[in-house]
């Protein structure tokens, strides 16, 4: 991606600027590719996660857009800033599958996305105290161009699309609709995330402030500060955007489910039983392991999922009482697909990280690869069969998230000038509106 930015900035020499924002902890630069002079600041986040690559062929479908089409740049005083890839050490990892053939056994198998401590969007102990070099370079790039719009570009491994946003853009539902129906994109009309969010419509869900929460709802629900939400008081709107790989079509069924008890208890078992089965291997498996820290790194999400499993089947599960006092919300069968897809990530990221663990070592002395082997297959052909799991080829998972983000552009400088007319503090711009904005 580097390389590729580095030749489109020698293209189009003025009007575009390349620069490293930083490093990562590997010493890896982060690269950002600017296009445009306007006073109004876009900054588009690539690759937040590791094993989400999609928004890294989207942030260079972007710099296409912006630099061939006026109207994204002088005509909407505006400059695009283009952060290639957050978490290039993470996504360096993934680099096992990132080149084909794209199944979901080689996807597993070749996964790996750090634990939640790790990961450089979040900000669990608030920005003050942010730690990792990616997070800090992020926090900078924020405090110095102060954007009125942020994208985040994430990859839903298996399911549909959906949009995350921090202030409501009306209008952006029904486009995002249609664009999705173009590409063949499901929308995901029950997403996991946002399972307790309000919706701005379909597939479209507010992120809510952040509050204090223990780890199990920081890794389930986002309910910790984060650098979505951290330059609101700038007026920046943030909009997340999913684009998932492989799709499936029970994800954007809005009807009542049958038989809605029945289905929550089947997920809530199935996954404690995946969770029980997982533990044991890794007990059998964790005293053989060497120490050092790359078996801590990819023993962190390790850990994290199996701590957050037991509290997830709690809370599903229509019999147990989880002891936070919340109810679920009215569940669609988009959301219950949304959730058995969720329970079935959990477990099968667990077995893929311990199947790499094992594999890279090139040692077995506790016999659980065959089991490993045995549980990825099952549970990959689970998704396919059971789930209809089909994969959507890279340039329409990219093509998708190019289209949300500048239809949020779009909405987003209408709904900065409007902020601006109405006197709400934080908002517009001190630069002249362009007449056809206004």
């Amino acid at each position: 991606m580097g390389a590729e930015a580095g030749a489109f900035a020698a293209r189009h020499p003025g009007r575009t600027r390349l620069r490293s924002v930083g490093t990562s902890r590997a010493g890896t630069p982060l690269w950002l590719l600017s296009i445009g002079h306007g006073s109004r600041q876009v900054l588009i986040v690539a690759g937040p996660h590791a094993n989400e690559p999609v928004g890294g062929a989207t942030a260079l479908r972007l710099a296409e857009r912006a630099v061939s089409d006026p109207r994204l740049t002088e005509g909407a005083d505006a400059t695009w800033n283009l952060l290639l890839c957050l978490d290039p050490d993470g996504l360096r990892r993934n680099e096992g599958w990132l080149s084909g053939p794209y199944t979901l056994g080689r996807y597993v198998r070749h996964f790996f996305r750090p634990g939640f401590l790790e990961q450089p969007e979040w900000l669990p102990d608030g920005p003050a105290e942010a730690v990792l070099p990616e997070t800090r370079a992020l926090l900078a790039l924020q405090e110095e161009l102060r954007p009125f719009l942020q994208c985040s570009l994430h990859g839903v491994d298996v399911g549909g699309g959906f949009v995350e946003l921090t202030h409501e853009l009306p209008g952006l539902a029904q486009r995002l609709a249609h664009h999705a129906a173009r590409l063949g994109i499901p929308r995901e009309l029950g997403a996991y995330d946002a399972l307790y969010w309000p919706d701005l419509g379909p597939a479209v869900y507010r992120i809510p402030p952040p509050r204090r929460g223990d780890l199990t709802e920081a890794i389930t629900e986002a309910a910790v500060d984060s650098t979505w939400t951290h330059p609101r008081r700038y007026g920046t709107v943030t909009a997340v955007v999913e684009s998932p790989m492989w799709g499936v079509a029970a994800v954007a069924d809005a009807s009542p489910p049958a038989d809605l008890d029945a289905v929550l208890r089947a997920v809530s078992t199935t996954l404690r039983h995946d969770t029980r089965l997982l533990l044991r291997l890794l007990a059998r498996l964790r005293p053989h392991l060497p120490v050092g820290a790359d078996t801590a790194r990819m023993l962190a999400p390790v850990d994290d999922y199996l701590l957050v499993c037991p509290r997830l089947a709690d809370t599903w599960d229509p019999g147990t009482d989880d002891g936070s006092g919340r109810k679920l919300p009215p569940l669609s069968t988009a959301h219950l697909a949304a959730l058995r897809i969720a329970g079935r990530r959990l477990a099968l990221r667990t077995a893929g990280l311990l199947h790499q663990v094992v594999s890279v070592s090139g040692r077995d002395p506790a016999d659980v690869l065959p089991e490993l082997e045995g549980l990825v297959d099952r549970w990959c052909a689970d998704y396919r069969e059971g789930c209809g799991a089909r994969w959507i080829p890279v340039a329409r998972q990219a093509e998708y998230q190019v289209r949300a983000v500048l239809t949020a552009f779009d909405l987003a400088v209408r709904h900065t000038l409007a902020c601006s007319r109405s006197g709400e503090a934080g908002w517009g711009s001190p630069a002249t509106v362009p007449m056809h904005w206004e």
